[in-house]
């Protein structure tokens, strides 16, 4: 019991000081780095070479691929703002609806979900959120609605890449899993529309005269969701689903009557009497939509493209303890890099010189030290945690303390990883086997429990660090982490207690 508490002390410090003290992510996980190394050295054993090659490995999977993917999405928002095409797009969204609410689901649910289901890695959260707040929302709401949201796909998120991920390690049938995986977070996914309305208006009172629409958006993108998951396996639900929704707010939002209340209508953009013709609006749009193409063709999706661009890559084993990780790095078919191409070649097309990109570039990085610095220190904690055991004795306490019941804490285990890694593929790397094995032992479904961790890691990332840091990125809330926190953590507690609800009570329904 002695190690599960002084093992929790860096989660611990991390909670307290983002929650209560305020501090800036970065400098709380600075801290909490130092707190890891010395916990893994001088209580779990591990030699001060073991503590520095684990960090140095958490470092390096941070700047490649996370913080190259936070760079790029952020640049090609930035140069969007730069080359006046985010006017142009508000312009366009603005023609689909003058509420706020209804152009809120469709950038953070519809377009976010689709982000996550293409790119992964805080692109569903910096990309929507920004978008939302040059629309003119709320920063911090913006924020909130965009971590909400960005919870339940996670586990269909890059293409497929965590479900795949646990399939790997456990060895559990493919489409067992998707379908599971789907189905143990469809209350919260058809939720997270409606919570996210709640959020942007002000409270439950924003639904009103808008749940037909709301309810349009959330089954438009949980049916083709569960139905992809079902019969065709990990890398399209999220796609097809977000694309499906889209379509179907925007017929929603031009043929369901809706009644605006005042407070919730978006003024008119600056130059709202300039004409909107087809290539202005392509223009605008064409980073986005360039991130869409590049991303569609190099994936799996398409084997033929993706297997030579994939196999351009280095890998190489880090740690140099027993049982190192191996890193493998994409140097052309990763998000950051295609994303990075579709930004230069849309602000070429939008006029924009190789010298103002370059400024516009460069200036994204220098404002995002801080983000950069919290997203490594996040990841090397959670490599410290890792290899010296300390993940393995938190979630070994709760499996001896939980017994037959541990199904109803299952998800908490892929929320504590959530949190520490910002990864539903790392939350499935740390606890997969855990939760399998824990499966075998009490008798339980492993495939519903593997696939109750990864609703857990979704449902983490709503308070980890670097999500958090990577959305006040977007929207220039540096330093501000907490106050995003503050107002997450209560959506965390309410996802955590429904998910171990359904976890535990659907198998004794005998449902699965």
């Amino acid at each position: 019991m002695i190690n599960f508490l002084l093992a929790l002390v860096p989660i611990l410090w991390l909670i307290i000081a983002m929650s209560l003290l305020k501090f800036p992510g970065y400098r709380a996980c600075c801290i909490a780095l130092i707190i890891a190394a010395l916990e893994g050295t001088l209580l779990w054993k591990l030699s001060p070479v073991q503590t520095a090659t684990a960090a140095l490995e958490g470092i390096l999977n941070a700047l490649w691929p996370i913080c190259l993917v936070i760079l790029a999405a952020l640049f090609m928002y930035n140069l969007t703002l730069e080359t006046g095409a985010m006017e142009t797009i508000k312009k366009m969204l603005g023609s689909v609806s003058d509420d706020r609410r209804i152009l809120m689901l469709i950038i953070a649910w519809g377009f976010g979900n689709f982000m996550e289901g293409m790119a992964g890695f805080g692109t569903a959260v910096a990309i929507p959120a920004g978008m939302l707040v040059g629309v003119g929302f709320d920063p911090i709401l913006a924020v909130t609605a965009c971590l909400v949201i960005n919870s339940t796909p996670t586990v269909f998120g890059s293409v497929g890449v965590p479900a795949v991920t646990m399939v790997g390690i456990t060895g559990l049938d493919t489409l067992t899993f998707t379908t599971y995986a789907s189905l143990i977070q469809i209350v919260l996914t058809f939720l997270s529309p409606f919570l996210a309305v709640a959020i942007i208006g002000g409270g439950m009172k924003a639904l009103k005269g808008l749940i037909p629409f709301t309810l349009i958006a959330s089954l438009s993108f949980c049916v083709p969701q569960v139905i992809a998951a079902m019969f065709i396996g990990a890398e399209l639900p999220n796609i097809l689903g977000s694309v499906i929704s889209m379509a179907c707010m925007v017929l929603a939002a031009r043929f369901l009557p809706v009644r605006t209340d005042p407070e919730f209508k978006i003024p008119p953009s600056r130059g709202d009497d300039a004409v909107l013709d087809l290539n202005t609006g392509l223009r605008a749009w064409a980073p986005f939509i360039l991130t869409f193409v590049l991303l569609l063709v190099t994936s799996k999706l398409v084997p033929f493209i993706n297997g030579p661009t994939a196999a351009i890559k280095s890998t190489l084993q880090v740690y140099a303890g027993e049982n190192p990780g191996t890193l493998t790095f994409y140097w052309f078919n990763t998000p950051g890099i295609l994303i990075l191409i579709a930004a230069f070649i849309g602000g070429t097309i939008q006029g924009a010189s190789p010298a103002r990109m370059g400024a516009v570039l460069k200036k994204t990085f220098l404002n995002n030290i801080k983000t950069f610095v919290t997203v490594c220190s996040v990841l090397a904690i959670a490599k410290i945690m890792g290899y010296s055991g300390m993940i393995g004795d938190i979630a070994a306490v709760l499996v001896a303390v939980t017994g037959s019941f541990f199904p109803l804490f299952s998800p908490l285990i892929g929320v504590i990883g959530g949190f520490v890694t910002g990864s539903g593929t790392s939350t499935a790397v740390l606890f997969g086997g855990l939760q399998q094995q824990t499966a075998q032992a009490i008798g339980a479904n492993a495939a519903w429990l593997c696939a109750a961790n990864e609703m857990g890691g979704g449902i983490g990332k709503m308070i980890c660090p670097q999500s958090i840091a990577i959305g006040c990125a977007a929207v220039g809330l540096m330093g501000q982490e907490s106050k995003i926190l503050s107002r997450v953590f209560v959506y965390v507690l309410l996802y955590a207690v429904i998910g171990g609800l359904i976890c535990f009570f659907v198998p004794v329904l005998g449902l699965v």
